[in-house]
């Protein structure tokens, strides 16, 4: 399709500003258009030259790029770490924001970023949350075992929040205020009514007809589980994007940052720059997956030799990516490599 006008839009809650600009650059049209579904339909009918926009990436960007996307030849989203420059201006406003995106888009400069399908975007809104929740029961265990602490309570920290041991535990609690044990009476239903509800929200995520193959398919790997295999085919989306696994290690936050000038490089922590929810559930499961995976105990214990506790961990979670990452790209079973045997001298 050959456009004709290049649109940059600055989102907001309650607005969208829009600057339409030729190939030369000329401002051709400018305006606000209310922040509603029927607003900014009925703007995308009355637009008669094919058009090609952008937007930069927000908490509310999705919803508006999924009512525009059809009406346009093509439109991006803008990476929101990248597109600082157009913060850093001595003067800004809606107005020039549009106008520099709309510029960015006419001189193919926008740093786009992948917008995930909106069945995709859905589901990981649900894990997301369900995360959220799992956070809050957190909080309310921490919760439980302070009151117990500061009322001088004995209990054992182990047992605490099974329900028969802590049913047992409030009938002898002596010499603690009738407040305390309200309180903790309060804090273990809502912990039970968090824990049913992420368990909850589990389940409808397993059962996706949509992830379900695919989850097999990341299970095959002995240490993924599945929470761990439902971050990585929900944040990942598309695994075919990432040409390497050393970009998908990157995207994971499992890289450290670099800084190079005058021929000189200085590498730096791991980056900041990063989907944080997979990086998480990486480092998480690289704790653990070396317990029932011999590969990946394999690739521990050689970092291990090396004295660094916390590099042995970045170094399973970076090899569980390689593998993570193969699965999914092949629609394959895991198949560890059989290793070669040594020969026996006679």
């Amino acid at each position: 399709m050959n456009v004709n006008h290049y649109i940059g839009f600055d989102v907001h809650k309650k607005s969208v500003s829009y600057c339409v600009k030729a190939a030369d650059g000329t401002i051709l049209e400018e305006g606000k258009i209310p922040a509603t579904r029927a607003g900014l339909r009925g703007w995308a009918e009355k637009r008669t030259q094919p058009w090609k926009g952008a937007m930069e990436s927000t908490l509310f960007s999705g919803w508006i790029y999924d009512i525009l996307q059809p009406h346009a030849g093509e439109l991006a989203m803008g990476h929101p770490a990248m597109m600082k420059a157009i913060g850093a201006a001595k003067k800004k406003s809606d107005k020039l924001d549009a106008r520099k995106i709309s510029d960015l888009v006419r001189c193919n400069l926008l740093p786009e970023c992948w917008v995930a399908p909106a069945g995709i975007r859905e589901l990981r809104r649900v894990l997301r949350y369900r995360n959220l929740v799992v956070g809050q029961a957190v909080q309310m265990k921490n919760k439980i075992n302070g009151l117990l602490m500061e009322s001088g309570a004995e209990y054992n920290r182990r047992q605490l929040h099974g329900k028969e041991y802590f049913a047992e535990l409030m009938e002898t609690l002596e010499e603690v205020p009738e407040s305390v044990k309200e309180l903790l009476r309060e804090s273990r239903a809502t912990l039970e009514m968090f824990q049913a509800g992420q368990a909850k929200l589990l389940k409808r995520l397993q059962q996706d007809a949509r992830l379900k193959q695919r989850l097999e398919i990341l299970k095959s790997i002995r240490g993924v589980g599945t929470v761990t295999a439902l971050t990585w085919a929900l944040e990942i989306g598309d695994p075919q994007r990432f040409g390497s696994i050393a970009r998908a290690q990157s995207y994971c936050g499992l890289t450290s940052a670099l800084e190079e000038s005058a021929g000189k490089q200085q590498r730096g922590p791991i980056s900041k720059q990063c989907n944080h929810h997979l990086q998480t559930i990486l480092i998480e499961a690289a704790k653990l997956a070396p317990r029932w995976n011999p590969q990946l105990a394999r690739v521990h214990e050689q970092a291990m030799q090396k004295g660094h506790r916390n590099q042995a961990t970045l170094e399973v979670a970076r090899k569980l990516v390689a593998y993570l990452l193969a699965v999914d790209k092949s629609g394959k079973a895991f198949q560890a490599a059989v290793e070669p045997k040594e020969d026996v001298a006679a």
